[in-house]
């Protein structure tokens, strides 16, 4: 069992690399068509969205255990 989920894990760690890293390599090279350079400008867009988020929550949740 354990060595079946290691597998599992193993594999969806090599589709991750392959979608974060195709995209950055076709970048490099200038083979990404006007379609994908835009999905990687989104998918940065929302990474700085979603840790901008994380920090205006910690911050408030900062301030509430100051307050308290």
């Amino acid at each position: 069992m354990n060595n079946g989920l290691r597998v599992i894990g193993i594999i969806f760690l090599a589709l991750f690399a392959l979608v974060v890293v195709l995209p950055l390599v076709g970048a490099a090279v200038g083979l990404v068509t006007g379609v994908l350079g835009l999905l990687v400008s989104l998918a940065v867009a929302l990474i700085k969205l979603a840790v901008f988020v994380a920090v205006v929550y910690l911050v408030l949740v900062g301030v509430r255990a100051l307050i308290r």
